[in-house]
């Protein structure tokens, strides 16, 4: 593990939600273990709600030179923080720490691929939330799946679907390309997602994909569910994947091309290797060595 600096967000850290409860992230915290995955859903959700402690490597809250720590585990970066008081104190931190709401951190770090670990000077290590799982926690829970996720060539018999967006999508003039997966959230039914590259993202060229797909989904076997992600979306590990991993079943420019054979790998976009199926990042289920505390205290 390393110690250093990654630069923080500034201004003043916003105060609790009224009403929220100081002890429910480290009540959260303790339910979580290798394959809970409602229990760290839930820990994702209270972090949306919660505030932490973010430990200053250099500099003061709201200073323009303010630079979080950060650790390295198993080549991913994470900015440590505590999650009370009490829990600042234990740590032994002798520097500035800057109190800021879970989703504010959250939205800042996933934008630079950084992950939150929480309380690790904790016994067991304390629970890392990889960037992915951050970007779920800025933007929303419901509004984007659970990972990791597993993606792979769909298996579901949908012609008229994908006949509809075969032979409309020439005269729909924004669509570049098409792309197809079959994604299986680790929390909630798993469903077929369209990969959507587009030339024109202007309110008009979108309304006319969105009928496109309408019409598409019209025709889809009862009981599919049916999802569409943003090829641009940078950060988004669907689209991540099917760019490593998949062709387009349609493209304006260019014959279409087969996917290419298996086996598919799994989706590391923000998530370290797990040891037993995947599970949230924990002192147990996750590779770390001990937190030996900061250079300079």
């Amino acid at each position: 593990m390393n110690a250093g600096g990654a630069p923080g967000p500034w201004g003043p850290a916003p105060g609790p939600r009224p009403g929220a409860d100081p002890g429910a992230l480290e009540r959260a915290l303790g339910e979580v273990g290798p394959e809970r995955f409602e229990a760290y859903e839930n820990l994702l959700r209270v972090l949306a709600e919660g505030q932490v402690w973010m430990l200053l490597w250099h500099g003061q809250p709201g200073s323009p030179d303010a630079q979080y720590g950060n650790m390295d585990i198993g080549g991913h970066g994470y900015a440590p923080a505590v999650t009370s008081p009490e829990q600042l104190a234990a740590s032994g931190w002798a520097r500035s720490h800057e109190l800021i709401s879970g989703r504010e951190i959250a939205a800042a770090l996933y934008r630079t691929r950084w992950g939150l670990w929480l309380n690790p000077h904790a016994p067991g290590g304390g629970v890392g939330v990889p960037w992915a799982d951050l970007r779920r926690v800025a933007a929303g829970l419901d509004r984007l799946p659970a990972g990791p996720l597993r993606l792979s060539e769909p298996q579901v018999q949908a012609a008229q679907f994908y006949s509809v967006l075969e032979q409309q999508a020439p005269s729909v003039r924004p669509v570049k390309a098409l792309w197809r997966t079959w994604v299986q959230p680790v929390v909630g039914e798993a469903y077929l997602a369209i990969g959507l590259e587009l030339y024109d993202t202007s309110p008009p060229a979108v309304e006319a994909v969105r009928a496109l797909m309408q019409r598409a989904i019209a025709q889809a076997p009862q009981g599919l569910a049916v999802s569409t992600v943003a090829m641009s979306d940078e950060y988004d590990p669907v689209a991540l994947w099917l760019r490593a991993n998949s062709r387009p079943f349609y493209h304006r420019e260019a014959a279409p091309a087969p996917y290419p054979g298996g086996p598919y790998p799994q989706p590391s976009y923000g998530y370290p290797p797990a040891q037993g199926g995947g599970a949230p990042a924990t002192g147990q289920g996750w590779p770390q060595p001990p937190w030996p505390g900061y250079q300079g205290r």
